[in-house]
């Protein structure tokens, strides 16, 4: 049996949902309102693909291990792909612009393209484009 998922949803702790939204809205992204509420909300990363971003307090309710603290370890590495080097510039330069850090330098591989940066949360984002191999 070969296992596909029709659908990802990533869990990301978050401690305050209203500022959470507004950074991720101010890069461009939106959300499914129909799968959040007070103590979530649905990030659409893309067709079929979204990020729960969830109060630490509800998110503590799904798992018996601490969460992680974002200043000092990292849980995870979010990557995304965007269409362009240009756009990956303006993800990650709007996400710094609306309170995020960067995480580091652009990497530029030739075939590939990336730059990283942290949400309001801590949480590591990646931006890459890779050209289309023929």
């Amino acid at each position: 049996m070969t296992v596909k998922a029709q659908h990802i949803f990533v869990n990301l702790p978050v401690k305050d949902l209203n500022k959470t939204k507004e950074f991720f809205t101010s890069i461009g992204f939106e959300f499914n309102e129909q799968y959040s509420d007070d103590k979530a909300a649905c990030l659409v990363i893309g067709e079929n693909i979204y990020a729960m971003l969830l109060l630490e307090q509800f998110f503590q309710s799904f798992t018996n291990q601490p969460v992680t603290d974002t200043e000092t370890s990292r849980e995870v590495i979010i990557a995304i792909s965007a269409d362009s080097r240009v756009q990956v510039d303006e993800i990650v330069s709007k996400a710094i612009e609306a309170g995020g850090k960067p995480a580091n330098d652009p990497m530029d591989h030739g075939f590939m393209y990336s730059w990283s940066f942290q949400d309001v949360d801590g949480h590591l984002w990646e931006v890459l484009y890779m050209e289309q191999q023929n």
